[in-house]
């Protein structure tokens, strides 16, 4: 008999993409489920970034193959953000990779840098790709904690404790998901000075750091940072853009080149419509077009979602960040998917249990703020129709 390669038992089918088939279910069912899962913004871009896309669409010659390494105006619309939000001066021919999303960018990097059996840190809890691809590409995953009562940072007198003999890459994701802890500048300062101890390529996942934010920050802009740490950005949240696909690599000259020899042999370039068109997001997105969409917005879903949060039961940290919001699920409750599937089945609003991102999240959930207003709304009123 034909069998899968010996890989596929490493992982299982992707939480989510299980979980939506159950949902799908229950509303062919006239269960009519409000989903409070998924980070996967409900709003559209900026006005000139569609009109940008079709313009170009209507090009005749727009439609061939792309550089690998993306147009050199998206590239330098890319290093033109970092410097306008961050202060971060990028080279865009040497030191921006454009990325077909962050997710991507995990697969390359830890193909252009670990061989198999080299180890990788990966927080606990965490993004599962993390996890799911390591294993995927025969990286050994070694875990390192996050606890609510370090605001979720890494304890480095821990890792220090580690045995990091052979660990090439470590992951982190500041503004962090699931947990909502924010980027602090003290703690980028001692990771890129646990990097060059150790001869660990750091990589920041950031897609998050507009979200619930006025003070964005970058990685990279901790001096020598470069030289041995990648920071990945994304459009999927910050521009209402998930379905397109754009995101970045920003790193040293040599980290770039390596990179894109994995994927120029993978994917051959995105669609010049979408790249123009996100150069146009990139430029023209302004600070109210920010403040309004990726603050003003998610506060007062927010605002509802921390109602939820109290009517479950559960606690949080209220200065947590990002299109998320973490809770505490009450000791009455064995684990947090006994809480999850209580409120998929009786109050028909689906959220995510935590342990999916680690056993450090056994005992929270998570509550999206990617749903419209009158959704957020008719969820709290739902959950506050039952006893719990």
């Amino acid at each position: 008999m034909i069998q899968p390669a010996d890989r596929l038992s490493l992982v299982q089918e992707y939480y989510f993409s299980r979980k939506l088939k159950e949902v799908a279910r229950l509303n062919a069912e006239g269960k009519d489920i409000i989903s409070l899962a998924i980070g996967s913004p409900d709003m559209p871009p900026s006005p000139q970034t569609v009109e940008k896309l079709c313009e170009v669409a209507h090009q005749p010659n727009a439609h061939g193959y792309q550089p690998t390494m993306g147009t050199a105006e998206l590239r330098q619309a890319m290093a033109s953000f970092y410097q306008k939000w961050y202060g971060v001066e990028l080279d865009p021919q040497t030191e921006i990779q454009p990325l077909i999303g962050s997710k991507e960018g995990i697969l390359h990097v830890t193909l252009a840098f670990c061989n198999p059996g080299d180890k990788v840190l990966v927080p606990n809890p965490g993004y599962p790709t993390y996890t799911s691809l390591s294993k995927i590409l025969g990286a050994t995953i070694v875990n390192y904690n996050l606890r609510e009562d370090n605001g979720w940072q890494p304890d480095f007198d821990e890792l220090e404790r580690m045995d990091l003999s052979g660990v090439k890459l470590m992951w982190t994701n500041y503004p962090n998901m699931p947990t909502g802890g924010n980027a602090r500048m003290d703690t980028y300062e001692r990771l890129v000075a646990f990097a060059k101890a150790h001869d660990i390529v750091v990589v920041n996942d950031n897609p998050y750091s507009f979200i619930l934010n006025e003070h964005p920050m970058s990685l990279l802009q901790v001096e020598g940072a470069k030289d041995c740490c990648i920071e990945f950005n994304s459009m999927s949240k910050s521009h209402n853009m998930p379905g397109w696909r754009v995101g970045l690599c920003a790193t040293n000259a040599q980290f770039i080149s390596w990179i894109l020899k994995v994927k120029s042999n993978i994917d051959s370039g995105t669609f010049r419509g979408i790249q123009l068109a996100a150069a146009e997001a990139y430029n023209t997105n302004t600070l109210e077009w920010h403040r309004e969409a990726n603050i003003h917005v998610y506060r007062r879903r927010r605002d509802v979602a921390e109602q939820i949060m109290t009517a479950l039961g559960c606690s949080f940290d209220p200065n947590q960040v990002g299109m998320f919001l973490w809770g505490k699920i009450p000791e009455r409750y064995n684990n947090a998917e006994e809480l999850t599937e209580r409120v998929l089945h009786e109050a028909r609003v689906f959220i995510t249990p935590g342990f999916i991102f680690g056993s450090n999240g056994e005992r929270y959930i998570r509550i999206s703020l990617c749903a419209k207003d009158e959704k957020v709304k008719e969820a709290l009123h739902r959950v506050k129709a039952l006893e719990w």
